[in-house]
């Protein structure tokens, strides 16, 4: 094993990226916006005119939608670390706790899946 630096080392450059990059599209943006003083005549600025309520209603069911499928995304970025480390937990001793622990967390999942399902959250009427 390494010192404590070594492993730090790419979580540290990948930090100063992020930050670095944040701050280039910041500064960017910040030098490249138009310099408008006067206030806008109109709700949107982009020139398409709006028209009807704000408060008027609309279908919800495409958010909802998204919100499971980005449970469901989460899921597989769980399962991704799992699959590549199963052999070493394996040659551990921990490949059979591994393996029920894995089926209690999919079936949560479709139980989860099973009850959106019943509620009738993907169907679009």
């Amino acid at each position: 094993m390494g010192s404590s630096p070594d492993h730090l080392g790419p979580l540290l450059i990948q930090f100063l990226l992020g930050v670095g990059f944040s701050a280039l599209i910041l500064g960017l943006a910040f030098l490249l916006n138009p310099k408008k003083k006067s206030k806008p005549q109109d709700t949107f600025e982009c020139g398409v005119p709006y028209y009807g309520d704000a408060k008027g209603l609309f279908n919800i069911k495409f958010y909802l939608v998204a919100v499971l499928f980005i449970l469901f995304d989460i899921e597989a970025i769980f399962l991704f670390p799992y699959a590549v480390n199963l052999k070493s937990f394996k040659e551990a001793g921990l490949g059979n706790f591994l393996l029920i622990e894995m089926f209690v967390f999919i079936f949560t999942l479709v139980v989860g899946l099973y009850y959106i399902r019943k509620k009738g959250a993907l169907e679009w009427d």
